[in-house]
């Protein structure tokens, strides 16, 4: 499969089939997000992975979306702002680095038959506290990850903007919006 194959065949995964991941599938997964490229190499991230019940439900507590707890694990992905590298004018690349990381290990679980889903929309403060984690570190995102218990409407994702509306040459120019095919 090639890569904007494996791009199209991911999608966020929101119910799991009740089964144990594999442990040399979820270490590959691990292993992607480690080798993500980072601003200056700085490699600010750490994963968290929780697996055990009673920590996952105090993890998921964080999120009130019953769907999160058919997944079989938790990764916590945690970016670390005291190695996370700071352009001249002070912005922090800690989030971009992130995100990097999380992408390969979305796809990475995609090809390896497994689904994601990177939640972003929860309560972090609760999340930190929960992990009783050091200050200069944030929890930036949940991703969810198992075998996907196969989804219906998948519309969502493969509705995408034209390549017309989103690239500009030579400059931006305002394109009217069309309807995403």
């Amino acid at each position: 499969m090639d890569f904007l194959e494996l791009a199209k065949k991911r999608y966020s995964v929101r119910k799991y089939q009740n089964k144990a991941i594999e442990e040399d599938k979820l270490n590959y997964v691990l292993e992607c997000g480690r080798v993500a490229p980072s601003a200056v190499n700085n490699q600010p991230w750490h994963f968290i992975v929780v697996t055990e019940k009673e920590k996952k439900q105090k993890i998921m507590s964080t999120y009130k979306k019953p769907w999160i707890l058919s997944a079989p694990a938790l990764i916590v992905v945690c970016g670390d702002h005291q190695k996370s590298w700071r352009r001249p004018d002070g912005k922090d690349h800690c989030d971009i680095d992130i995100a990097i990381a999380i992408d390969h290990m979305t796809l990475a679980a995609s090809e390896k038959g497994l689904g994601t889903c990177w939640v972003c929309m929860f309560d972090a403060f609760n999340c930190h506290t929960l992990l009783k984690l050091p200050s200069h570190l944030e929890v930036i995102a949940l991703l969810p990850i198992g075998c996907p218990d196969r989804e219906k409407n998948l519309d969502r994702h493969i509705t995408r903007k034209g390549i017309d509306q989103i690239v500009h040459w030579n400059g931006y120019t305002e394109k009217i919006e069309h309807k995403c095919t």
